[in-house]
């Protein structure tokens, strides 16, 4: 499903359950030790995903750990990004020679609990989600810009290894098409010798799932 807002030079990979007898590396293990089932099951099948993908990529399967702030670390000479919520996982890569980073991010179609959308957006934000809800009224529009800014942020974090805020990024989002784009509020990463001052992505709504998703070329 997801492969349907990014490029033809990545590889994707999606699950809509998990995976009965999907193994973990001893190293993977390790990360997940003392996690509760479903975060079990989660981290196994999102990795099953990815490890297809890069194989399909033609990298051989190996463990995918966790480096600063949970980031996986991907095989040299990769790039990729991984989501999970109810329902879904999927796993992105492609290789850093076409994609200089990817974010994607997947959740369900659905509002946002009480005091979120203020906690994670701006007011030019909120006010543009006011008209966009007018124009869409089918789209929750506060879920979207709460994943768009989670792809964001995948995206960024690979370039800088630095933290990015909900407030450190406005998004503005389309009611007509498919697209969304996330200027930096803070200064960004230099890229091929350019500053990178924000980000375009596309959306997707369907079958209950809103995904975002973010992939930047080398060229």
């Amino acid at each position: 499903m997801i492969e349907q807002i990014l490029p033809t030079t990545v590889v994707v990979v999606e699950a809509f359950e998990d995976e009965v007898g999907a193994q973990l590396f001893p190293q993977e293990e390790e990360l997940v030790a003392k996690a509760v089932d479903k975060r079990r099951q989660e981290f196994t099948t999102v990795r099953a995903c990815a490890r297809r993908a890069l194989i399909a990529l033609g990298v051989p399967a190996g463990p995918i750990l966790r480096g600063l702030r949970g980031a996986p670390l991907w095989p040299d000479g990769t790039v990729g990004s991984m989501t999970h919520c109810a329902g879904y996982r999927a796993a992105v890569v492609g290789r850093a020679t076409e994609v200089v980073t990817v974010g994607i991010d997947a959740e369900p179609h659905e509002p946002l609990p009480d005091g979120v959308l203020d906690a994670i957006s701006l007011p030019e934000e909120r006010d543009a989600l006011r008209r966009l809800a007018e124009a869409r009224p089918d789209v929750h529009w506060d879920r979207l810009l709460f994943s768009a800014k989670e792809s964001v942020y995948k995206a960024w974090f690979p370039l800088t290894q630095r933290w990015l805020g909900f407030e450190d990024a406005v998004l503005t989002m389309d009611s007509g098409a498919d697209g969304f784009a996330a200027r930096l509020l803070v200064p960004g990463p230099v890229v091929a010798g350019q500053t990178v001052s924000g980000f375009t992505g596309r959306w997707l709504v369907r079958d209950g799932l809103v995904c975002t998703a973010i992939a930047v070329p080398t060229r």
